[in-house]
């Protein structure tokens, strides 16, 4: 399992020729403000909790991040950057970290505003809870017949 994951971290290229990564690293810069800061910042959260994490570029523009499945995204709008947890609704939030989305029966939410602190050691925790939760997933699917 650990080639496949490796194999993956390499994620094709888009039709300009750009790693998911670099798209990343391009939204970043392009932002150049708070919000740029801010993906920044929970990026590096993200790989610090989980370390084989896969990011991905989908939705014509929005950062994601798996491991045996979405862990999350990370969208920016004018006055948040937004962090949809993919399973949220399944997942302990002992901090109460999610503050948005919280009327649907999957997905929730973490809205960042400008000038936000964010508790660092929670989000670790949630982050590496929805892996946790992929991998439980992942285990039960069966294996697919060749």
């Amino acid at each position: 399992m650990k080639k496949a994951v490796t194999a993956k971290k390499s994620a094709a290229k888009n039709l300009d020729g750009l790693a998911p990564s670099e798209m990343i690293d391009g939204r970043i810069k392009e932002l150049g403000d708070w919000r740029g800061e801010t993906l920044k910042r929970i990026r590096a959260l993200i790989k610090e909790a989980d370390p084989e994490v896969v990011e991905e570029w989908k939705w014509r523009g929005v950062p994601v991040w798996e491991h045996d499945g979405i862990i999350c995204t990370g969208e920016t709008y004018k006055a948040v950057v937004k962090m949809t947890f993919a399973k949220g609704a399944t997942l302990d939030d002992p901090a109460g970290l999610f503050n948005s989305s919280l009327d649907g029966n999957v997905r929730r939410a973490i809205d960042i505003p400008e000038g936000a602190k964010i508790d660092e050691k929670a989000l670790k925790a949630l982050i590496r809870a929805a892996v946790a939760l992929n991998a439980s997933k992942a285990k039960k699917k069966p294996a697919k017949k060749s």
